[in-house]
């Protein structure tokens, strides 16, 4: 990899920290030659720390390893993106990002339906008159219980089933969009998010 550690007169490039895993960025450093080459020779993340004029290993005294997947140079050579798995927090401060996020998967805009079915949810626990407008048919989901949700998306699954055995890929579309849905709604009903389905997912990896 070619990088152009010599653009900057202080020899540093910025190296952007991204989990391989959920994509969320972690935090921003600094690496020199010698903080890149030992990253690679230890496969734990190594930057040049400005403030203490040293190469500082993160995780080095709380034990918050970045253990590192991959990295990347930009198109200019002067910008590392390196892919981690990280042992713990990573900001000083405890937190899980340097902008005081949680490091969670998001599945973009289904995290999104899931948040708007979670309102609905709430919804469906208050008083008619104090309920949000337009929120009626997953609402009215809710208050019938789990029965009717579980039967919805057994009626989308065959649906969907039937429009797989024709060659109509619109239809297909609509009842497979229209089963994800539903299968949403019954997640929330138990409990549970997309999160738990992705964390028996990736129990049986092998």
């Amino acid at each position: 990899m070619n990088i152009d550690f010599k653009k900057n007169t202080d020899g540093l490039v910025p190296a952007i920290i991204q989990d391989a895993l959920t994509k969320n960025v972690l935090m921003l450093g600094y690496m020199d030659q010698a903080a890149y080459d030992k990253t690679l020779e230890t496969g734990k993340v190594t930057f040049y720390s400005r403030t203490k004029r040293r190469l500082w290993t993160k995780g080095e005294e709380s034990g918050h390893f970045l253990e590192m997947v991959e990295i990347k140079n930009d198109c200019d050579q002067d910008t590392l993106l390196i892919y981690v798995n990280p042992a713990g927090p990573t900001c000083h401060t405890g937190s899980d990002t340097c902008w005081d996020e949680k490091n969670e998967p998001s599945f973009g805009f289904f995290s999104q339906l899931e948040r708007v079915i979670a309102d609905r949810k709430a919804d469906a626990s208050r008083e008619p008159s104090s309920r949000q407008q337009g929120s009626s048919y997953v609402v009215s989901l809710f208050e019938k219980g789990i029965n009717k949700i579980a039967q919805k998306v057994g009626e989308e699954a065959v649906e969907t089933v039937i429009e797989a055995k024709d060659s109509n890929d619109d239809l297909f579309l609509n009842e497979s969009a229209d089963l994800l849905f539903h299968y949403l709604i019954l997640l929330q009903a138990k409990g549970f998010t997309l999160k738990d389905i992705e964390a028996v997912l990736k129990s049986r990896e092998k």
